[in-house]
């Protein structure tokens, strides 16, 4: 079993999206795996069909109310199972500030009812708060979407630095499962000069798999379905199920 955390404290970078379908992708894979919940957003569990109000949640979970077979539901992708966020998530980070070993609280919940699975997926608001300390906590490793733009490199200093500290103190085992460039556009000259930047600073941490901009990854959430579901052919589900595979082949 491995727990990948998916952060970027800025916002607006594919995570949400980057989680849902990698999540879909590597069920789809016959890898049984788990989808985490832990932005009080809550994006990813609408984007998989299930409502804001549903309880037991995520909240549940970090506050030690439940176990994970509590909080673990089915979704509309086969061997794929969520934790939804919860609508109690929100405020979930003013109560762990005044718990004992608040930074530790979801690798306690998340070392048992997890071996069934091949993956547990975290999705991260888009902060550095204690809930997302609490899944680099937890995790064996991170992976950075990052999306295609001028500030790219400046947000991904910060996730790295926060690794760091993360390693220092809490997870020395703590790895970078890699940097996956989202929202490509190949008609845009920023996003190649982007592309060719990261790669030259993180040349071992960029993964091969670039997501593309694309009409069906931004539709697909509405209808409560992971893009594989909604349209296969397209080139987001084809840039996901790729995706999935460079993970699942770094993991063996």
């Amino acid at each position: 079993m491995r727990i990948i955390a998916i952060a970027n404290q800025k916002g607006g970078v594919g995570k949400t999206t980057t989680a849902v379908n990698l999540a879909a992708s590597l069920a789809a894979a016959e890898h049984r795996t788990l989808l985490l919940d832990l932005d009080p957003q809550g994006n990813a569990t609408s984007a998989l069909g299930v409502e804001h109000q549903a309880a037991p949640a995520a909240y549940d979970l970090l506050m030690g109310g439940a176990k994970v077979v509590d909080v673990a539901r089915p979704t509309v992708a086969p061997g794929l199972d969520l934790v939804p966020a919860g609508d109690r998530l929100i405020g979930a980070e003013v109560e762990l500030a005044l718990c004992s070993h608040r930074e530790a609280r979801l690798r306690e919940a998340l070392g048992t009812g997890t071996d069934v699975y091949a993956f547990v997926l975290i999705d991260c608001p888009p902060s550095l708060g204690l809930l997302t300390v609490n899944a680099l906590a937890a995790a064996h490793s991170v992976l950075i979407p990052l999306q295609c733009e001028y500030y790219a490199l400046e947000g991904l200093a910060r996730i790295m630095e926060a690794i760091t500290l993360c390693r220092a103190r809490l997870n020395p085992d703590l790895q970078v499962e890699g940097i996956v460039l989202t929202m490509y556009d190949m008609r845009l000259n920023i996003c190649e000069q982007v592309e060719q930047e990261v790669r030259r600073h993180f040349p071992r941490s960029v993964l091969r798999t670039v997501i593309p901009r694309n009409v069906r990854l931004s539709e697909a959430p509405s209808f409560g379905k992971p893009v594989l579901l909604y349209d296969g052919r397209s080139s987001g589900a084809e840039s996901y199920l790729r995706l999935a595979k460079e993970i699942i082949d770094g993991a063996t």
